[in-house]
């Protein structure tokens, strides 16, 4: 190992340091598009972590919302009718499949199938 790849390691953030992190285990999912490629309006298959979830009421309609990162970037998840999702927690891996649209400027699926993957610390 040379002293440029020795120094830029220690002088790596420790959110470099997971965006990296999140962009190797993703890059591991067959078929899986990086979020910062994501095409608007077609369907695409994303894998990464769940930094939050949160229940937000929309015109009176249940809704879970969570914010899926994969070291690429950040894509919105809407679950519409629902209080909460068993397994959808925040540091959660999560493979999602679905249409990408974009709203309030992020892109977003709405109802997205998904699969539970293991947490994060598990690997």
């Amino acid at each position: 190992m040379g002293w440029r790849s020795a120094f830029r390691g220690v002088l790596t953030s420790d959110d470099d340091y997971e965006a990296l992190r999140e962009r190797v285990v993703a890059g591991r999912s067959a078929g899986c598009v990086p979020v910062a490629s994501l095409p608007l309006r077609r369907r695409a298959k994303v894998a990464g972590i769940l930094r939050s979830v949160v229940l937000r009421p929309r015109e009176g309609v249940p809704t879970v919302e969570a914010e899926l990162f994969d070291g690429s970037g950040v894509l919105d998840l809407v679950w519409l009718g629902r209080r909460s999702i068993k397994g959808i927690e925040p540091g959660r891996r999560l493979g999602v499949e679905g249409m990408i649209c974009e709203a309030h400027g992020r892109r977003t699926i709405y109802n997205p199938r998904y699969e539970l993957r293991p947490r994060a610390g598990d690997l």
